[in-house]
């Protein structure tokens, strides 16, 4: 592994941040008594220093994932090629920048007929002995059809297309038959800094425990030091993006993946002058009011609350 993999730690001894380069990701095989053609790299877990999440890459080539349920909540975003979900007995063939969330308890298998890769967000964190994972039988057989994420029977599922996160494009009213889901505030993008966010998987998809959402940074956007009584992972798509965690800085590339732990101050600056993109995804699921804490915001009332220069108690 390179010098940079690894999780560090906080002040008071707790996992801190965790930063796991493109090259030291390790496919093994994954499932060998349920599965063909399926490798697996953890790349947060409990082991490396999580609390309530596990985020994996993986690839299936050829292959299939016999049908089984969790007795915890995931979510999924396809990066590469067109593996085949069976979701609850129907098959759904999924495309690059497919999404959705598999609630507790909720059938599911996947198949292969060529080479797939995506990336998988568990919440809480999947125990060890892997009790909390419960095999069906085979992958079902069902006809795979193309997501149409329009359909409402298709309500744990989106499709993240082309220009959504444009926001030039979404100034434009929407066309009856535009080939996207409705539009609404439960499907809009969140701008701030030189920063849109759109959100991915959350409540809107039945996801209760975590969420999953796309960020893009224009050039020479920045998130200034924060923190969040939640984790949170983040893995490169697109570009080149500082951070700083716990006064450490490196530059994450695509294939890189980041996470940090409650409590870890962290922030991001885009510093190359060109567009990036992440997947990023949050556990527990953020609360309504105070999800952010930021540094700026507690120093200037720390600055407000001391004494004026020179003067003097009474």
């Amino acid at each position: 592994m390179s010098g940079d993999s690894g999780t560090r730690t906080l002040a008071d001894g707790r996992p801190g941040y965790r930063l796991v380069r493109r090259e030291d990701i390790d496919l093994t095989p994954g499932l060998p008594k349920h599965s063909l053609g399926l490798t697996t790299c953890r790349l947060v877990d409990g082991s490396l220093g999580s609390t309530h999440m596990a985020l994996t890459l993986v690839s299936l080539v050829e292959g299939h994932v016999d049908e089984h349920l969790h007795s915890f909540e995931t979510s999924f975003y396809v990066l590469e090629g067109e593996p085949v979900l069976v979701l609850e007995g129907r098959g759904v063939r999924l495309v690059p920048g497919a999404c959705g969330a598999l609630p507790v308890g909720t059938p599911h298998a996947f198949r292969c007929d060529g080479e797939a890769r995506w990336i998988e967000m568990a919440s809480p964190r999947p125990r060890i002995d892997g009790s909390d994972t419960f095999f069906l039988g085979p992958t079902p057989d069902a006809e795979a059809i193309p997501l149409d994420a329009r359909d409402p029977r298709n309500h744990n599922l989106f499709l993240l297309r082309e220009g959504e996160m444009d926001l030039e494009l979404l100034k434009r009213a929407q066309a009856m038959g535009a080939p996207s889901v409705s539009g609404s505030m439960a499907t809009a993008v969140l701008a701030y800094s030189g920063i849109a966010v759109k959100m991915l998987v959350d409540q809107r998809l039945d996801a209760q425990l975590h969420t999953m959402f796309m960020v893009d940074y224009q050039p020479g956007a920045c998130a200034n030091p924060h923190d969040h009584p939640f984790e949170e992972s983040y893995y490169i798509l697109e570009g080149e993006v500082d951070v700083v965690a716990n006064g450490d800085r490196y530059t994450l590339r695509p294939g890189d993946a980041f996470w940090t732990g409650t409590g870890c101050v962290h922030a991001f600056y885009e510093t190359q002058g060109r567009r990036v993109a992440w997947l990023e995804t949050s556990a527990p699921g953020p609360p309504a009011r105070h999800s952010y804490r930021h540094e700026r915001d507690w120093s200037y009332l720390a600055e407000r609350l001391e004494p004026d220069a020179g003067s003097s108690a009474t």
